[in-house]
């Protein structure tokens, strides 16, 4: 496997066309490659230097900064007695280029390349200028107290949120392009001194084993890298929050981030990293653990309120007090259909409601998804399709997975909540544990690029012990020993 690795690195390496000495062919050479004169927005410039040296540029005027061509460019060429191209260029980032495909990428990454008579070589100068959006407030991962700044499409953006974050010299962001046909620059950061470096060689490794001709943005790249594609259990964390970015690069871990994406993916992760949010740490001791212990009761409340409600009606009603048990049969007289028909029928209808709400334009969406769930509700009742308890139940289990903020943990509570429902409905609640055991075997069976998905509780790690507690920030004097840092004492 190792020997076809590098069959085809050798095979890419001699792929590679080399530039010409030639400013001519060089130039027809770029102008073709480009469809020059049919591509609109793809501008050449020949221009004579103050030495009466020959130069031609090429460019994207659509993501470059023009007034940054002529001042760092343009104008010193006109102006500057000097032959060295090097010297006359005033811009930063000034790199070269030997090959085609090298210039290729320079110019879709938004450098304008330059090329002189008798080179063999080009000059890729940063002068891009992509349109993205200001940085604003996250809206999937909210806090009331604490940073507002959320990630933006420009990865430039958020190296500088991050770097504002942390001021660090060991800070390191490192770019790796992938795909082969329109290569994208992948950014990984990690703090040098902290890394595990089997990890970020793991890291590196998988990036670069992307086959594919092209991955817009982090959102594909995590489907790529991932080791199980088909779990319903996420194995990278997804966050907006540039604050929440920061926290886990200070204690060991790794961000991934691409432009196209105002989000980054933060590895290797375990349970308690979806679960907890970052409101949490900015929150006093009491009052960030009681906001966990609110969350875990959601948790178990979405999870099994409506199985276990399935599994006792139908399997198990000595256990319902004789009172509520003539409340729920009288309820149910005049309805049709077996209990665990009217819990999937009500849980799906939630599910289409808040399907719907997120695809509706945002002024009508919260209020269409209200008022059809009042509606929807209400009809089935007085049409003796469901009863009004089934209607609580399915509005509690529904609220409670909202408090889940991760949108990958929220997706596997919902898939995980419909198979509880299926496992009670055969054996009762004896199906319902058998499938919940096997479930948590499944977690526990689960690594985040080597790293346990229970840690640090199953198997235990030296750490802070913030799993569903918190300590109080003056006594958590360890980084979480699951990731492997080089350094684990915080100082």
């Amino acid at each position: 496997m190792f020997g076809l690795f590098k069959r085809e690195n050798s095979t890419k390496e001699e792929s590679k066309r080399p530039l010409y000495k030639d400013l001519k062919k060089n130039t027809e050479e770029v102008k073709k490659m480009f469809s020059h004169g049919v591509n609109s927005d793809f501008v050449y410039r020949k221009v004579t230097s103050n030495t009466n040296k020959e130069v031609s540029i090429f460019f994207y005027a659509s993501i470059v900064n023009s007034q940054k061509i002529y001042d760092g460019i343009i104008k010193p060429l006109f102006e500057s007695e000097k032959e060295n191209l090097r010297s006359v260029i005033i811009l930063e980032d000034l790199a070269e280029s030997y090959d085609f495909d090298q210039v290729e990428s320079d110019i879709n990454s938004g450098k304008a390349v330059i090329f002189e008579e008798n080179r063999d070589r080009a000059y890729a100068v940063d002068v891009a200028e992509f349109q993205h959006r200001a940085v604003e407030k996250p809206e999937n991962e909210s806090v009331v107290k604490g940073p507002q700044e959320a990630f933006t499409e420009s990865v430039s953006v958020n190296l500088s949120l991050i770097r504002k974050k942390i001021h660090d010299k060991q800070l390191i962001a490192e770019t790796v392009e992938i795909g082969e046909r329109a290569k994208q620059a992948v950014t990984v950061m990690y703090v040098s001194d902290l890394v595990n470096q089997d990890t970020l060689k793991n890291v590196r490794e998988r990036l670069n084993a992307i086959s594919v001709d092209n991955v817009r943005n982090i959102e594909i790249l995590e489907q790529h890298i991932e080791e199980r594609p088909y779990s319903i259990i996420p194995t990278l964390l997804y966050t907006e929050r540039s604050d929440r970015a920061a926290s886990f690069l200070e204690e060991g871990f790794i961000v991934l981030m691409m432009n196209n994406s105002s989000a980054c993916l933060i590895l290797p992760v375990t349970f308690w990293s979806f679960f907890h949010t970052p409101e949490d740490r900015y929150l006093r001791f009491l009052f960030g653990n009681f906001s966990r212990i609110i969350r875990f009761l959601a948790l178990i409340i979405t999870l099994f309120i409506s199985a276990v409600y399935v599994a006792i009606t139908n399997y198990h009603s000595e256990m319902i007090p004789p009172d509520l048990l003539l409340a729920i049969t009288s309820a149910r007289e005049r309805v049709p259909f077996p209990g665990v028909f009217e819990v999937l029928l009500m849980e799906i209808s939630f599910e289409l409601i808040r399907e719907a709400g997120l695809r509706i334009p945002n002024p009508l969406g919260p209020t269409i998804g209200i008022v059809g769930a009042l509606i929807l509700g209400q009809a089935a009742v007085e049409a003796n399709i469901v009863s009004p308890i089934i209607v609580i139940i399915v509005a509690l289990s529904g609220l409670s997975s909202f408090a889940m903020a991760n949108i990958s943990l929220n997706y596997t509570i919902r898939i995980t909540r419909f198979i509880f429902i299926m496992a009670a409905s055969f054996f009762g609640m004896f199906s319902l544990m058998g499938a919940f055991l096997l479930w948590l075997m499944y977690l526990a069976s689960l690594k985040s690029f080597g790293t346990p998905f229970f840690a640090p509780l199953s198997p235990r790690y030296p750490s802070a012990r913030d799993t569903i507690f918190r300590k109080t920030a003056i006594k958590e004097m360890l980084r979480p020993g699951f990731v492997k840092p080089q350094d684990m004492k915080k100082k």
